[in-house]
């Protein structure tokens, strides 16, 4: 049985895998969508060393369409079912408390909600009846600015500045979730990177700023991995793929089965992993576990020689 206390509290940074069981994720949409898929890259994250594996069943990319709650129920149960003999640490990422309800039933240990308690106001209540990490992040709203040009434009203006508006409005949540009975020493918070936060001015200063959020006392959870901000620093730096992998521009597929635009970005996902565990985040919450595995070894050495 996990020990939750020495999860929560860990002193080294942890490697989230990213499972998406769904259609449209913005990254990996239909990949692991067949059940049996789904299992085995489960279990070739773990494999590869992801301390915990996040499990979500509808993808919160704008534009995005909302699955049936059966349909996300069925998702999330079957993978969990499946995965357990393993003795895994499974995340639940839904923002809906029957999904989170059934699945800690099953035996996941946390419920992974970007909407921080906002969007069902009874998910809070479900994880304060059970024993359970929580994860609240920071999100202005459901696929809010999807409507326009630029994905969030709608609520991506931050009056007093991107770290103190996100740190004051996710520790509003944290007061929100608290105040149901969740237990503080169970909370872990997130500041929503590419939430409501679509460009680089948006998501860089959370992250140089990640001290800030760990002086609340709560772990804090960072989720960068090829997040569209990540595109557009190679962009704005003028990163071409090397002559030999020209046929990027045809899509053509790298040796790993990715993209070669997608294995730059997760070249920076695995360098910002690094830079977050010198800084003590708590979990990196990424698609490619292997290359953040190794970077986040190098990012918790790196911490401890410099204390």
């Amino acid at each position: 049985m996990t020990n939750l206390q020495a999860l929560h509290d860990n002193p080294n940074t942890m490697v989230m895998g990213v499972l998406n069981i769904t259609e449209d994720s913005f990254s990996d949409g239909g990949l692991w969508l067949d059940p049996d898929a789904a299992v085995r890259h489960g279990r070739d994250m773990m494999a590869a060393g992801a301390d915990i594996i996040d499990i979500g069943a509808e993808s919160t990319r704008p534009g995005a369409k909302r699955v049936s709650e059966a349909d996300e129920l069925a998702r999330i149960t079957g993978a969990v079912k499946a995965l357990m003999p393993a003795n895994p640490v499974l995340s639940i990422d839904t923002t809906r408390a029957s999904v989170a309800a059934a699945a800690l039933e099953e035996g996941a240990q946390i419920i992974n909600d970007v909407s921080g308690g906002t969007l069902d106001a009874e998910l809070p209540h479900v994880v304060a009846d059970h024993d359970c990490l929580y994860i609240v992040q920071h999100w202005r709203g459901w696929l809010a600015g999807s409507k326009g040009a630029t994905p969030d434009m709608d609520t991506s203006v931050y009056e007093h500045g991107v770290l103190k508006d996100v740190y004051d409005e996710v520790m509003h949540q944290v007061d929100g979730v608290l105040a149901v009975g969740v237990q503080p020493e169970r909370i872990v918070i997130d500041p929503g990177l590419g939430f409501s936060k679509p460009g680089i001015e948006h998501n860089l200063p959370l992250l140089v700023g990640l001290d800030t959020f760990r002086a609340s006392g709560y772990p804090v959870l960072i989720g960068q991995s090829r997040k569209r901000f990540i595109g557009a620093m190679l962009t704005d730096a003028g990163y071409q793929a090397p002559a030999e992998n020209s046929a990027a521009a045809n899509d053509v597929t790298a040796p790993s089965g990715l993209t070669l635009d997608l294995e730059a970005k997760d070249n920076v996902t695995a360098a910002l992993s690094a830079l977050c565990a010198e800084h003590g985040a708590w979990a990196v919450r990424v698609h490619d576990v292997p290359r953040s595995r190794a970077a986040v070894i190098a990012g918790n050495i790196w911490r401890a020689y410099s204390k």
